[in-house]
């Protein structure tokens, strides 16, 4: 299946503010209560504003047009309150949002991690871990900071524009729906300019999402450019990345802000209509002065929450592009599901029927392999590089699902096993390990939960009873030595000897070891192998090597090569097989 991520044009599409709102909805279960609240004081707030030009007409037409001083303090406390009241009210929206959008980056940074957990491995082959790391950190940050500021102001502001466009038509109708006319005017040049708003907003994330991942693939690798003295490279890499994203973010930036002149220009001519008109209607007796200042005020109410709305517009827009980036994500399912168990009577510990595998990029790696491995004996896997020895040992772990046929688990298909009983039941040395940072013992017990509440003591004595205890002088503080993720604070045999105690500790019923013994020392080495014949006589091993020596006591070789896996019989056998194998790839 192709897990690659790859929104197209449809994330373009033309949408009215109250459908793109809609598309978040679902973010916000479970926060009704606090949206309501904050709408309750967003609509104290909006009417304080509103209200106050209306107490200012009448106290200029009513108390300072004819001198009553005290009518014009009476009704200046009055205005004074109002404006507590505004001041309140906006602090309890402000606090309520605010953890909203708190919790809503919380919940979706759970939700994707939570998602990339049942993706398969495919998942990771295909895309880059620096872009999963910006939609996780950076676009639901980007929803964050919409829920916690924008959407309110987009709610407050909208009120207020409503509010004040039916008090600018009530209070004169003639003069209202003339200094309307400019805000028709950007309103569809917004609805007409949007779509390359959200474009552009879209591209800045994508090419930030490839910034970051350049970042990461570079510094992972730091070593090898160092080491080839490629610095050049490294640099040139990001300077690629960065221009890219520098240039859609310059882009993303113009078009956000594009509104702003726009809406400020409308209002500047909504302002110089409402005066011109004001005034020669003042001279005709069919406006007082009062009415003229309260007009002047809500045209104001009106565009300068246009303005602002004009950035709000823009967040929403950038909002929507990064939860296109996030829902992408939440949108993929797994190929891998369980199925129902169906025994088959086989009695092979693990057993492939008419199995066959391609990757998505449609490269053919097994064709209509078949064979069963039993149980208690040692398998080698041998072959040419590239010839599909570690595909064919992740199919046994199931890491991938076959393209056809069946892998089959104790004489059940595979699939049937949930992840928790089919990792108990096979153990898996990678070639290269991947450890966490934490203690030796914190990554030899990683996802074994039947050990995890032992103490030291109890956990050396069960490694000690499994032979295992010999491999821990090969570090300097034992269980509590310190590791990173990256491996720097040990050597990579020693990495793989965590992976090794991690593998056997479970006693699985199949040990699938990949060139587990190529980066350790022949002494430690000796001593993996003398572990390795002391395991349980049920334990069926499978182990995959280029060393020829590692591969002298399996009871059966395996050669893998072009889509096929044939028994090899003898070692000479499997020598020659290898030679001519080599030749032919």
């Amino acid at each position: 299946m192709n897990y690659q991520l790859n929104i197209k044009d449809q994330q373009t599409r033309r949408e009215s503010p109250l459908i793109a709102l809609r598309r978040l909805v679902p973010l916000i279960q479970g926060e009704q209560r606090n949206i309501a609240i904050a709408v309750v004081a967003i609509l104290l707030t909006s009417s304080s504003t509103l209200v106050a030009p209306v107490i200012i007409a009448h106290t200029v037409d009513t108390y300072i047009s004819h001198g009553d001083y005290a009518g014009v303090l009476m009704w200046t406390g009055i205005l004074l309150c109002v404006f507590l009241v505004g001041l309140g009210s906006s602090y309890i929206q402000t606090r309520t949002m605010g953890g909203v959008g708190r919790r809503i980056l919380f919940n979706m940074r759970n939700a994707i991690f939570t998602k990339l957990q049942d993706l398969p491995v495919a998942f990771f082959n295909q895309n880059k871990s620096g872009d999963l790391i910006s939609r996780i950190n950076n676009d639901t940050d980007k929803l964050n900071q919409f829920f916690a500021q924008a959407l309110m102001q987009f709610v407050s502001n909208g009120f207020l524009i409503l509010g004040a466009g039916i008090l600018l038509l009530v209070l004169n109708i003639r003069l209202g729906a003339a200094a309307l006319l400019p805000a028709v005017v950007v309103l569809v040049i917004t609805q007409l300019i949007s779509p390359w708003v959200k474009r552009a907003s879209f591209k800045s994330l994508q090419t930030l999402g490839g910034l970051s991942g350049e970042i990461q693939e570079s510094l992972t690798n730091f070593k090898v450019i160092v080491a080839f003295n490629r610095l050049d490279y490294f640099r040139n890499k990001f300077n690629q990345a960065n221009t890219a994203n520098f240039t859609a973010s310059v882009r993303a930036g113009i078009a956000s802000n594009v509104f702003l002149p726009i809406y400020g220009l409308a209002y500047n001519f909504g302002q110089m209509i409402v005066l011109a008109y004001g005034i020669l209607m003042i001279s005709s007796g069919q406006l007082t002065t009062g009415l003229l200042i309260g007009f002047l005020l809500y045209v104001n109410n009106f565009y300068n929450p246009l303005r602002q709305l004009a950035t709000v517009w823009s967040s929403l827009q950038l909002a929507l592009a990064a939860f296109d980036r996030i829902s992408e994500v939440l949108a993929l399912e797994t190929d891998m599901k369980i199925v129902p168990a169906k025994p088959t009577g086989s009695t092979a510990v693990l057993e492939f029927k008419d199995v066959s595998f391609s990757y998505p990029d449609g490269k053919q790696v097994l064709s209509h392999v078949e064979f069963a491995l039993e149980r208690g004996k040692t398998y080698a896997l041998v072959g040419p590089t590239g010839g599909g020895k570690t595909t064919t040992a992740s199919l046994m772990a199931r890491l991938y699902d076959p393209t056809s046929g069946t892998v089959l688990l104790d004489g059940t298909d595979i699939r049937s096993y949930a992840p928790e009983a089919r990792a108990q039941k096979i153990g898996f040395i990678l070639q290269e390990p991947f450890l966490f940072t934490g203690t030796v013992r914190d990554n030899i017990l990683y996802g074994n939960s039947a050990y995890r509440d032992l103490t030291d003591a109890q956990l050396e004595a069960l490694l000690a009873e499994a032979n295992l205890a010999g491999l821990l002088t090969r570090f300097d503080r034992g269980l509590e030595t310190p590791v990173t993720s990256s491996g720097d604070s040990i050597s990579l045999g020693q990495k793989q000897l965590i992976a090794f105690i991690r593998a056997v500790l479970r006693n699985p019923d199949l040990l699938i070891l990949d060139e587990a013994t190529a980066n350790i020392d022949t002494v430690t080495e000796q001593l993996l192998e003398d572990i390795l014949t002391k395991l349980p006589a049920t334990t069926t091993k499978v182990i995959i090597a280029h060393r020829l020596n590692t591969i002298d006591n399996a009871d059966e070789i395996f050669f893998v090569n072009a889509g096929t896996i044939i028994r090899a019989g003898s070692m000479e056998h499997a020598v020659d097989m290898l030679l001519h194998g080599k030749m032919q790839s």
